[in-house]
């Protein structure tokens, strides 16, 4: 019976050991395989780097912007993309600079960078903001990190030079840089009351929608890698 059972057990270990050998000889290893499907299932991460309009204000969970665009690129058939929320309210292009380092991980592909709304809403020197928004865009692509700006205009009641020193500012950074640029984030919600919350600022889930409907084909410029 012991002869029987080891004769059985010998065949078996044969098999798989010839098996092994035929795999390594046509060049598909197991630990290849392996590798190859790890490489395939690893998303593309979009970190949307923001402040409150990217952080989705006083809104529900499914509601904000990186909700949406997530779900968006999903239904698009972009079902490998990761869009990841590193919106802070409230935040400067200082601020944004300053948290830059530990807000995009290693693993980020691509960043929407969309800041500079507060620093007009508080009358910052448009100065300060452009050379923030610079250097962040020269460490991300020091990085190797794809970027998509995300412009603002000033609020017309700081008058018209501050408007002319402010709203030049992406269009600029966008051709010194060879960016991709969508120039005004909140184009067909601001000034419409029935998409902005109480507060006649922020956009509410209706107003979120219309912008990742607008920026959608920006987004997707961003993983045009996946189809490389």
């Amino acid at each position: 019976m012991y002869s029987i059972i080891y004769k059985q057990m010998t065949k078996a270990m044969m098999a798989a050991f010839a098996a092994a050998v035929l795999l390594y000889a046509s060049g598909h290893t197991i630990p290849a395989q392996a590798d190859e499907n790890a490489v395939a299932q690893k998303p593309f991460v979009i970190v949307a780097f923001g402040d409150s309009l990217t952080a989705g204000y006083l809104l529900g969970p499914d509601e904000g912007f990186v909700p949406q665009l997530q779900k968006a690129l999903h239904a698009r058939g972009h079902t490998n993309v990761e869009v990841r929320d590193a919106g802070v309210s409230g935040d400067t292009t200082s601020g944004g600079l300053s948290r830059l380092d530990w807000s995009i991980g290693s693993e980020t592909d691509a960043v929407i960078l969309e800041l500079g709304a507060n620093d007009a809403l508080r009358g910052l020197d448009p100065l300060i903001t452009r050379q923030n928004l610079e250097t962040m865009i020269r460490t991300l692509q020091a990085r190797h990190i794809r970027v998509l700006l995300v412009g603002m205009l000033a609020p017309p009641n700081l008058g018209a030079d501050y408007g002319r020193a402010f709203n030049p500012i992406y269009p600029d950074l966008a051709a010194q840089f060879d960016l991709d640029l969508y120039p005004f984030f909140l184009d067909g919600v601001a000034g419409h009351p029935s998409l902005a919350l109480a507060d006649g600022m922020h956009p509410n889930a209706q107003g979120i929608a219309i912008m990742v409907e607008g920026v959608l084909p920006k987004v997707e410029n961003l993983i045009l890698p996946l189809s490389n």
